[in-house]
């Protein structure tokens, strides 16, 4: 069973999610915390791609990639759904390999408890 993936839609819970508890690594920050009115059985998280990293199709080619690290952490159910996410990503993760990202992720994914 494949959990729905939900992204942050207001400015309010980007707020307060950049106020609470974070994880960082070379490739990406991880914000992350409990939010108000979440529904614990879908996964809320949303992926931030900043325009001086590259033109629209170097973000959207991030956003992919981070979109299926995510898809199979949750197969893994390595993801705790009780959580709502914020991943802002950096400059290095352009040019790296998809595999270095995704064992890296995956271990800060598991950091969160």
């Amino acid at each position: 069973m494949r959990s729905k993936i939900l992204a942050l839609s207001k400015n309010k819970e980007f707020k307060s999610l950049l106020e609470q508890k974070k994880v960082s690594n070379q490739y990406v920050t991880i914000f992350f915390g409990n939010l108000e009115g979440k529904n614990s059985k879908k996964l809320n998280i949303s992926f931030v791609v900043k325009k001086k990293i590259g033109n629209a199709v170097k973000r959207n080619k991030i956003k992919r990639r981070l979109k299926n690290i995510v898809n199979s952490a949750v197969k893994e159910m390595l993801i705790k759904l009780k959580y709502s996410y914020l991943v802002i990503s950096k400059p290095t993760m352009l040019n790296s390999e998809f595999k270095n990202i995704k064992e890296t992720l995956i271990q800060d994914f598991r950091k969160i408890k």
